[in-house]
């Protein structure tokens, strides 16, 4: 059966998507997982993967054309079928106002996880992305295949209008407003604050209580990944043969707040909080949802007379000396992977085992890195910083080495024009990467206020798409927190990256004399299909002749 494929919403302020390539044409075979297009958004241009097998039959526009958020984009389905009536169903709406909420595109879900809820919906007689009030959870970025509600705006039973932010939705890139492009009652919410919904499941619905029958919706999506599916049916008991984590001593738990397999269904902070009280967890009931432990649990809690008794060991006086509460108990805390954890270790994997990697180590004497840097920040507008100057130094020498600011793309390798260098920058969640665009072709000082202005929202998660793709080269600094060297992971697309140390002062050789001396060590990353240890050697090279010279790169 034909499926129809609408325009995903790809960024949080897109409202329509240009088709920059279709990388198939009616009539060709498509398999789930394969590029069917690129979609030039407002923020940057993203891959659009399908989300099925079969043949392509339509496509909305040509190369360069402009769909709405939601409109019809392709059909998908045997060849030969009759589509005229989807074509006619999903034509695109009269006027760009009109144009439905974006929250609704069934977006592809790359992954192998549990089955969107539209597909769950259809075995139940229902097409959850044609229903006008059914918000499903969007692709707000080009890796995300679930995301987590960090906020509702909204409760069930508030009047909701066009515009208004329904809810804050973390994704693996940052945590994102979702507007409302529809005007009703919020009926429904698939996900409580803090849980996972995988992308194109059931978000919200929203309409005219005496027009939507919520039942038919919810039992059509009860066999779906909406986290709301679970919360609704009763808390199971453990089964009386689950092991517990904690000593055979032990008083064995009421089974409220132990899910299935053993797990202690507490909030991180309830457990920080317990072990800072001496508290056995596994004795709280838990208030939360499912029996789930929460910190006013935790606050509320008075132990019991039945505690297990203290060892008795031989003391001055005849008297047992009791062991403090908590010693020699096995104890841990699991803290969910995050959604950015979880991208950041998918595609370092990918590229610490696909990419070759090589390492190219130099030493270089910054004397006259410090003592410029001093001088500069004299007369600069803004402070200068040791990776300011890294940055410049590293951006010019690309200029000069071609082949260290490439791209391997399987059959052929990019060589770039332009000089795009990441900065890695650790947050609470990992590491973002934002993006210094035309770094060859800026100041210092410029570079520095870009870099803070990057800085610092990356920590408050307001970056945007535009903001962490297209690097040409990526640098990791780590001097900031003396780690004397290291290595870092090439981060894809790019070949290289470059790993900063400290500056430390060590005795060093100068006119056959040996003296105090400020060194700090560079270690180039390599992918050996694009690089090879002369070209990298070569561009080391350049840059310590820039970072011992400062005075070079002002000419």
């Amino acid at each position: 059966m034909a499926e129809i494929i609408k325009m995903p919403r790809l960024s949080d302020t897109m409202t329509e998507g240009v088709i920059a390539a279709w990388h198939k044409k009616v009539g060709d075979t498509v398999k789930k997982g394969e590029l069917l297009a690129e979609v030039e958004t407002d923020k940057a241009t993203m891959d659009l993967e399908s989300y099925k097998d079969g043949t392509l039959l339509y496509t909305g526009t040509e190369k360069g054309g402009k769909i709405q958020v939601d409109d019809l984009l392709a059909i998908i389905g045997a060849p030969g079928e009759d589509i005229s009536a989807l074509v006619k169903g999903g034509a695109p709406a009269a006027a760009p106002a009109a144009a439905p909420a974006p929250a609704a595109a069934p977006s592809p879900a790359p992954s192998p996880s549990p089955a969107p809820a539209a597909t769950a919906a259809a075995a139940g007689g229902l097409d959850l992305s044609k229903m006008e009030e059914v918000i499903l959870m969007p692709r707000l970025s080009d890796t995300m295949t679930e995301g987590v509600i960090a906020d509702w705006h909204k409760k069930v039973g508030d009047m909701v209008k066009k515009g208004d932010v329904l809810a804050d939705i973390e994704t693996d890139k940052a945590t994102m407003e979702l507007e409302s492009y529809k005007e009703g009652k919020l009926l429904y919410i698939g996900a409580q604050k803090g849980d996972k919904i995988a992308v194109n499941s059931l978000l919200a619905v929203i309409g005219d209580e005496k027009k939507v029958d919520l039942e038919k919706i919810r039992a059509a999506t009860a066999g779906g990944p909406a986290p709301s599916a679970a919360t609704a049916a009763p808390a199971a008991a453990a089964p009386n043969n689950q092991p517990s984590r904690t000593t055979a001593a032990e008083p064995a738990h009421s089974g409220l707040s132990v899910s299935a397999d053993g797990r202690i269904k507490a909030s991180p902070l309830a457990k920080k909080l317990a072990a800072e009280k001496g508290i056995d967890i596994t004795q709280v009931p838990g208030s939360g949802d499912n029996g789930r432990i929460i910190k006013k649990d935790v606050d509320s809690f008075v132990p019991g007379t039945t505690a297990p008794a203290a060892t008795a060991q031989p003391a001055t006086g005849g008297k047992p000396a009791a062991i403090p509460a908590g010693i020699g108990q096995v104890s841990y805390d699991e803290v969910p992977v995050s959604q950015m954890r979880k991208v950041i270790a998918k595609r370092l994997a990918e590229s610490k085992f696909t990419a070759p990697h090589f390492y190219v180590t130099m030493s270089i004497d910054m004397d006259k890195a410090v003592d410029s840097r001093a001088r500069m920040n004299e007369v600069s507008p803004v402070k200068i910083s040791f990776n300011d100057i890294v940055l410049k130094a590293v951006a010019i020498s690309l200029k000069q080495h071609p082949a260290i600011n490439s791209s391997w793309l399987g059959d052929k390798i990019r060589i770039n024009h332009h000089v795009n260098i990441g900065v890695a920058v650790a947050i609470e969640d990992g590491l973002l990467v934002p993006v210094v665009r035309f770094a060859d072709l800026k100041s210092l000082s410029q570079i520095a206020t870009e870099v803070k202005d990057l800085a610092q929202r990356a920590k408050a998660k307001k970056l945007q798409p535009a903001d962490w793709e297209g690097s040409t080269f990526t640098i990791s600094n780590m001097g900031m927190f003396g780690v004397d060297e290291f290595t870092a992971i090439i981060n894809p697309p790019d070949a290289c990256i470059l790993a900063v140390s400290a500056i430390q002062q060590v005795p060093v050789v100068k006119n056959g004399a040996i003296v105090p001396g400020n060194v700090m060590k560079l270690t180039l990353s390599c992918d050996h299909r694009v690089v090879d240890g002369a070209s990298g050697s070569a561009f080391l090279q350049t840059v310590k002749g820039y970072l011992e010279e400062p005075l070079r790169m002002m000419i």
